[in-house]
C-alpha cells in the first residue's frame, strides 16, 4: 500500500525548525570565538582588549620540544687524592731529610752553638745537658723551634735524683726510687706534669725519661736509683705515670734504654756491658715496653742502650746500632714511633769500637730515627751521611720513613712542610 504523501503545512514547520536550529548554532560558535579567556580576566576586574578577527589572528606556535636528556657522558671530578707523607719528605733536598735526623748536644751556657746548628745546618733537634740554665732561660730554644720549619726537638733529660736539669728553675724532685717508694702513682703524675710545664715554658719539646730499666742494683750505680723499682710491674705503674704527666703538657716522654740497662755488667759510658741473654731480658726488662708502648703509642719515643745482648745483637755492635734490635722493637712489640740512640760520640761502648760518623751511619742503617751525639763537627756528619746514601750503605727510603716519624712526634703534617 502506497504511504500516504506529507501535509504541506507540516513540512513547512519542519523546514523552518531545521533553520532555527542552524541559526543557533552558528550564534553559539560566534560567542565561543569571541569569549578569549575573559573568565580570568573578569577574575581581576579588568577589561577585555578587543578580540581581533579571525583574519588578524597570528597563529600561535608551540615551543619545540626539547629532545630527552641524555646520559650525561662526563665523570664526576675525582676526590683529590690522599697525600702520600713519604713521597712529600722525599721531596726535599737529602741533606735536610739527614739533618733531621740529628740531635746534636749543646753548650748549655750560652745561645750560639745551639744557634748556629739550628740555622746553618738545620738538625732535627738539640740536647741541653748540664746544670747551666743559661741557654734554657734565654728564650733562644722557642725562637729556634718555632722558626724552623721542619720542627726542632729540644731535649733535656729530666728524670729527677742525679739525672735533672731544671732544679735551679722548678727546684730539687728525689729520683724515681725514691719517688716509689715515698709517693702515689697520682702524685708521680701531677709531679711530672708540673715539670712539663716548665719545661714548655722554656721552650723543651721533649725528656729524655723515664727510665723503664728494671733494676735492684745499688743507688749509686750507672742506673740504680734511676730505675723506679725492681718489679717490672710497679716500674709499668710508676714510670707510666710520669710518661702521662709529661705528655699532659705536651712534653714527648722518652722511655730508656731498650731493651734492658737495669741488670748489665757495668757502665756503658765506661765501656761494653753485657746484659743477661734475650730470653731472660723478655720476663723482666721488656716487659714495661710490652705494656707501655701500646698505651703511648706514637706520643713517646724510645732510646737504645748501647748494650751487648746475648741471643740478639751482632758480635761486637752494641745494641744501638744492631738491626736486630731494631726489628725486635718494631715486629715483636708493635712500635712504629721514633727509636733514637743513647749518645754515639761520649760513651765508650760505641767510641771504643766506632768513630761517631761512623756509629751514626750504623745506627741508622739499623733502622734508627734520630741518632744523638753530644758533640761533633755537624757540617762533616751530613757529609758523611750524604756519601752513605751515595754509596748505597744507607737507604733513601728508610732515611725518608724515619723523616716522616720524627715529623709525627713533633706535631707536624708531612704534608704541610715545603722548602
Amino acid at each position: 500500500m502506497t504511504a500516504p504523501a506529507p501535509d504541506p503545512g507540516v513540512r513547512r514547520t519542519r523546514l523552518l525548525l531545521v533553520a532555527l536550529g542552524l541559526v543557533v548554532v552558528v550564534v553559539a560558535t560566534v560567542a565561543v570565538l569571541a569569549d578569549d579567556g575573559g573568565g580570568g580576566e573578569e577574575a581581576t576586574g579588568s577589561t577585555p582588549s578587543p578580540t581581533p578577527s579571525t583574519a588578524e589572528r597570528t597563529p600561535t606556535t608551540p615551543p619545540p620540544t626539547a629532545p630527552p636528556s641524555a646520559p650525561s657522558t662526563t665523570a664526576a671530578a675525582p676526590a683529590p687524592a690522599a697525600c702520600d707523607a713519604t713521597a712529600a719528605v722525599a721531596a726535599w733536598p737529602l741533606r735536610r731529610r739527614l739533618a733531621a735526623l740529628v740531635m746534636v748536644g749543646v753548650d748549655p751556657s750560652g745561645t750560639g752553638e745551639a744557634t748556629a746548628v739550628v740555622e746553618d745546618h738545620h738538625v732535627g733537634g738539640v740536647f741541653v745537658g748540664g746544670d747551666d740554665t743559661t741557654l734554657l732561660t734565654s728564650g733562644a730554644l722557642a725562637t729556634l723551634r718555632d722558626g724552623s720549619p721542619t720542627g726542632l726537638f729540644v731535649a733535656v733529660d729530666e728524670e729527677g735524683g742525679r739525672v735533672q736539669r731544671i732544679e735551679g728553675i722548678d727546684g730539687d724532685v728525689p729520683s724515681a726510687r725514691e719517688q716509689a717508694a715515698t709517693t702515689s702513682p697520682d702524685e708521680v703524675r701531677a709531679l711530672a706534669q708540673r715539670r712539663a710545664q716548665v719545661m714548655a715554658d722554656l721552650g723543651v719539646t721533649m725528656d729524655l725519661a723515664p727510665v723503664v730499666d728494671v733494676s735492684d742494683q745499688d743507688d749509686d750505680t750507672v742506673i740504680g736509683d734511676r730505675s723506679w723499682s725492681d718489679d717490672p710491674a710497679a716500674v709499668v705503674t710508676y714510670a707510666g705515670a710520669y710518661a702521662d704527666g709529661l705528655l699532659a703538657e705536651g712534653v714527648a716522654p722518652v722511655l730508656k734504654h731498650f731493651p734492658g740497662h737495669g741488670q748489665a755488667s757495668g757502665d756503658s759510658h765506661e765501656g761494653a756491658v753485657t746484659t743477661p741473654p734475650l730470653a731472660d731480658l723478655r720476663s723482666r726488662d721488656l716487659v714495661p715496653y710490652e705494656q707501655l708502648l701500646p698505651r703511648l703509642g706514637g706520643s713517646a719515643a724510645v732510646m737504645l742502650g748501647h748494650l751487648d745482648v746475648p741471643g740478639l745483637t751482632e758480635d761486637g755492635t752494641p745494641s744501638s746500632l744492631s738491626p736486630a734490635t731494631v726489628a725486635l722493637l718494631r715486629q715483636d712489640y708493635g712500635f712504629d714511633g721514633v727509636v733514637m740512640t743513647d749518645d754515639l760520640a761520649g760513651m765508650e761502648a760505641v767510641t771504643a769500637r766506632l768513630g761517631t760518623e761512623e756509629a751514626a751511619v750504623a745506627a741508622l742503617a739499623a733502622g734508627v730515627d734520630v741518632v744523638l751525639l753530644a758533640g761533633t763537627d755537624v757540617g762533616s756528619l751530613l757529609d758523611r751521611l750524604e756519601q752513605a746514601v751515595a754509596a748505597g750503605g744507607l737507604d733513601e727510603a728508610a732515611v725518608d720513613a724515619s723523616v716522616v716519624r720524627t715529623l709525627r712526634l713533633k706535631g707536624l703534617d708531612p704534608c704541610g712542610v715545603a722548602l
